[in-house]
């Protein structure tokens, strides 16, 4: 049985590319075969949906080129298997007993309500969603740690949750999420003790709540920077943990490289794993998350698509401002009760909200209107290739402001100027740089033209 599984496998790693058949395939378990069924054990509940609506035909036409049967698939996930097992042997109390120990004995502090089911995925967090798969799948084994980074409200810390949810379902795994603050302050706390016995005991509590975990989930890294005996304390943990193949999960609105504040020694340990971006999502994503969080709300039925397109385009960067809006066309709806929510109508319950917050955001479009009015020369100025020294010099601010301004990468702002290079947009940079330090009048322009960002 095992011969013909494995012979399955290769046949349908030649008909898809590696990327699929490793997220998909590659930790498919055979269960059992008899006469008509193939019974097979899928990782997450999202491999059974997944193989059912695009990979079906692919598996039949591929067990019957090797054997000449039209098998049926049965797809169970690992809780699933385990139920079929208990039933068989009729001890089906074990488990349970178990878990109600562990949730006694251990608080996660996860959100049993963020879960992969409900993470949209786009081509903007494809790579960090699958990524996020294969850690809760293996934990500690393959892309430790994995480092998750983007800008705020677009979806990390809800990916974070998801893992730990997977993996504290699927597993007796100890799981703790927290954020770096929590982490920062429960340290702190250890020298706010009497000294004696009390201040050894928290100590040694705070130790072995964060080194006796399988599996620690730490938000918001960014906010150790200038808490220096804090991120000494964590390199620690972080040592301990990743020695003893204990899975290490991080988030952060910055890169591992851009964490210049963060010690070197943590900063590269960040890098060991997969460090791993999400950006900010596309329209078409926009509009499915939009949905997603209409599903069970009191409006999902009045809503029609202007509505949605229109908020996707009143939120461009950020999820929570997603929340946020959808929240405040409730609130609304309940006063002013319409049989339809059309596009005026959302016009109207959004008006203050949307207006105050869609052009908060800068972006380089934005950047490069401001300053071109600034120096009364126009945005195609700016774009060209020419070298007069009225056009340079607001050229480089811009880049400048694009760089401190956005989040956007060298090789995006080079682009949005006439197809730079990234090294131009940097040696622009640089020159700024150079300029507020040694320059009060140019710092006072600059501040001028931020203002009017």
């Amino acid at each position: 049985m095992h011969e013909l599984f494995q012979k399955f496998l290769d046949t349908i790693a030649e008909q898809v590319s590696p990327g699929t058949f490793s997220v998909w395939f590659k930790e498919l378990k055979l269960i059992d075969i008899d006469d008509k069924t193939i019974t097979l054990q899928v990782p997450i509940p999202i491999h059974k949906q997944i193989l059912r609506s695009q990979y079906m035909d692919l598996l039949d036409d591929s067990i019957f080129s090797l054997t000449g049967i039209n098998y049926e698939f049965k797809l169970l996930t690992e809780d699933e298997v385990k139920e079929l097992k208990n039933t068989d042997t009729n001890d089906d109390h074990d488990e349970p007993i178990k878990n109600d120990e562990k949730n006694v004995e251990w608080n996660t502090n996860l959100r049993p309500e963020l879960n992969f089911d409900n993470y949209v995925v786009g081509e903007s967090n494809r790579l960090a969603f699958i990524s996020a798969m294969n850690v809760a799948q293996s934990p500690g084994t393959i892309r430790n740690p994995l480092f998750i980074y983007g800008r705020s409200g677009i979806g990390k810390t809800h990916l974070m949750h998801a893992i730990g949810n997977y993996i504290t379902e699927h597993s007796n795994k100890k799981v703790l999420y927290t954020t770096s603050g929590d982490f920062k302050d429960e340290y702190a706390g250890i020298s706010r003790q009497d000294k004696g016995k009390d201040s050894i005991n928290y100590a040694n509590n705070f130790k072995n709540k964060y080194r006796n975990v399988d599996v620690l989930i730490i938000d918001d890294i960014q906010f150790l920077v200038g808490a220096e005996l804090t991120q000494q304390e964590f390199f620690y943990t972080f040592e301990y943990l990743h020695q003893h193949n204990k899975q290490i999960i991080i988030s952060s609105d910055k890169s591992p490289d851009d964490l210049k504040k963060i010690e070197e020694r943590l900063r590269s340990r960040f890098t060991w794993g997969l460090p791993v971006d999400i950006y900010p999502p596309d329209f078409e994503l926009r509009c499915e998350i939009i949905n997603q969080k209409l599903k069970n709300t009191s409006i999902k039925d009045k809503v029609n698509k202007d509505v949605v397109e229109y908020i996707a385009n009143a939120c461009p960067n950020d999820v929570r401002h997603i929340e946020g809006t959808i929240n405040r066309l409730l609130a609304y709806t309940a006063m002013m009760m319409p049989t339809v929510i059309d596009l005026d109508f959302a016009i109207e319950a959004l008006k203050d909200y949307v207006n105050v917050n869609i052009y908060q955001e800068n972006t380089i479009s934005h950047i490069q209107k401001v300053v071109a009015d600034f120096f009364k020369i126009t945005v195609d100025d700016l774009k060209s290739k020419k070298k007069s020294n009225n056009i340079v010099k607001p050229r480089q601010i811009a880049m400048y402001l694009c760089r401190v301004e956005t989040e956007e990468n060298l090789a995006k702002i080079g682009f949005e100027f006439g197809g730079r290079d990234h090294s131009t947009v940097i040696a622009s940079c640089e020159k700024i740089k150079d300029e507020l330090k040694n320059n009060e009048t140019f710092s006072n322009l600059l501040k001028e033209i931020k203002s009017k960002l």
